[in-house]
């Protein structure tokens, strides 16, 4: 039924101008607006939806990845950037915020209205 559908992912904020100022100035990524709406253009062609919604709760997982090739340049430039890693108690993380177990290194962060997003480094 789907099978020549492109689908895409999409997730809620809270302030669409706050975000998009994160995703552009602090992510660098790509982003476009229309209708109130945001798209992120994400590398590989993909196209995430980022739409506002009142009373917004920030959904309790990752929203989205990032593979890198080096997890520990990433983390040191997001954090130059202001991003700040969270901490949780259930993982075994080092000081920087960075998992690390056998077949993959991640650590997560948050845009300005509470979704997780992660650096991740396979291997």
């Amino acid at each position: 039924m789907f099978t020549d559908t492109k689908a895409f992912s999409s997730f809620a904020v809270d302030d669409i101008k706050r975000a998009k100022e994160f995703y552009e100035g602090i992510l660098g990524l790509k982003v476009t607006e229309k209708n109130g709406l945001l798209t992120l253009h994400i590398a590989g062609g993909t196209e995430i939806l980022v739409y506002p919604k009142e009373n917004h709760t920030p959904a309790g997982f990752t929203v989205l990845n990032f593979p890198v090739a080096d997890v520990d340049a990433a983390v040191d430039e997001l954090t130059r950037r202001g991003i700040l890693f969270e901490r949780y108690p259930e993982f075994a993380q080092d000081d920087r915020g960075i998992v690390r177990e056998e077949g993959m290194n991640v650590a997560w962060f948050t845009d300005p209205s509470g979704n997780v997003f992660s650096v991740l480094q396979e291997g």
